[in-house]
């Protein structure tokens, strides 16, 4: 085990984590007892996936985007003692709050969660006249006070920085439309108080291959020695539809618009069958991480297919590496 320190954060001793197998050459791996998450882990799902899990007193907890049988898009809390069997709430979270203007909606989906300062932020694609993004906060996991929705639609995968840029709160964002967008770069936002959003800034856009259609944030980024550690989803266009893979960038610690270097390669694409074969085949779409500082371990929770939920794993040194030998201005 490394002794990285790369990671600029605190000690996560109990991660969930599974060795690189023998002679496997890539920086990402998957737990060989994927999907961690069944569809039908709870009575009322169709499919559980894109979600998020953080520590939370000395065990953990999470957000998940759990499709129920009407094919309604639904938040719902969970807890784990160890981050891989997950208990999940069969009821969906209530939000409280809100405006009245501001807690209609159809569709709650894709949720990141993100500790800054004192509580936990959730922010998750919200349905208001369109796609935008939705925020809450909680301390519990039990009670989320929804705040008012970042951005106007259409924008999807809003994704909020651990920490302050400067004195204000940071956001990666993929501005998109209001169906199956065919396009999307990713861009940067700020605020004084997670209300008024702005100075955006672009950040990266889409290239060839595997990202060539378009391209979005993915967990909540990673502070290193090396600058902002970022996954991202890519999206290419094949003759049977979307292929969702992803891969990772870094940006500059104190301007986090700034792309310092940038993979060309994926580090993970669908190719075991659970991400080939579901509601939406051939999506692998990260949502969140889990980092153990002192080793330089990181865990990535990623959605399936758009069906089940994935667990993956990596070294953040190795991951850098990889992004620097790979990067292509």
């Amino acid at each position: 085990m490394a002794d990285s320190q790369t990671i600029l954060g605190e000690a996560l001793p109990n991660i969930p984590w599974q060795d690189k197998p023998a002679g496997y050459v890539h920086p990402v791996w998957r737990y060989d007892a994927n999907p961690i998450i069944p569809r039908d882990l709870i009575g009322c799902a169709n499919s559980i996936f894109n979600s998020a899990a953080v520590p939370y007193q000395g065990a953990f907890a999470g957000v998940f985007r759990v499709d129920d049988r009407r094919r309604r898009m639904r938040l719902h809390a969970g807890r784990s003692d160890d981050g891989i069997a997950w208990r999940i709430e069969p009821e969906p979270i209530r939000l409280e709050g809100a405006a009245d203007e501001v807690a209609e909606s159809g569709h709650f989906y894709d949720p990141r969660v993100v500790w800054v300062e004192d509580r936990f932020y959730v922010t998750w694609c919200n349905d208001h006249h369109g796609p935008t993004i939705g925020m809450a906060w909680t301390k519990d996991f039990e009670s989320f006070h929804q705040l008012e929705n970042a951005f106007l639609p259409a924008n999807r995968n809003g994704v909020l920085f651990p920490r302050k840029i400067g004195s204000r709160y940071a956001m990666l964002s993929r501005p998109s439309d209001w169906g199956h967008t065919p396009f999307g770069d990713v861009f940067y936002s700020e605020s004084p108080d997670l209300e008024f959003w702005g100075r955006h800034r672009h950040v990266m856009s889409r290239r060839g291959g595997w990202e060539s259609l378009k391209i979005g944030p993915g967990p909540a980024p990673i502070e290193t020695t090396a600058g902002w550690l970022i996954f991202y989803h890519g999206v290419l266009l094949s003759c049977n539809g979307y292929v969702y893979s992803f891969g990772a960038a870094l940006l500059d610690i104190d301007q986090p618009w700034k792309v310092r270097a940038r993979a060309s390669d994926y580090l993970l694409s669908p190719q075991a069958l659970y991400e080939c074969v579901g509601d939406t085949p051939n999506v692998v779409f990260p949502c969140a991480t889990l980092t153990d500082a002192p080793s330089g371990r990181i865990a990535i929770y990623y959605g399936a297919a758009d069906t089940v939920t994935g667990l993956a794993f990596c070294q953040v040194d190795e991951i850098i590496a990889f992004i620097r030998d790979h990067n292509e201005p």
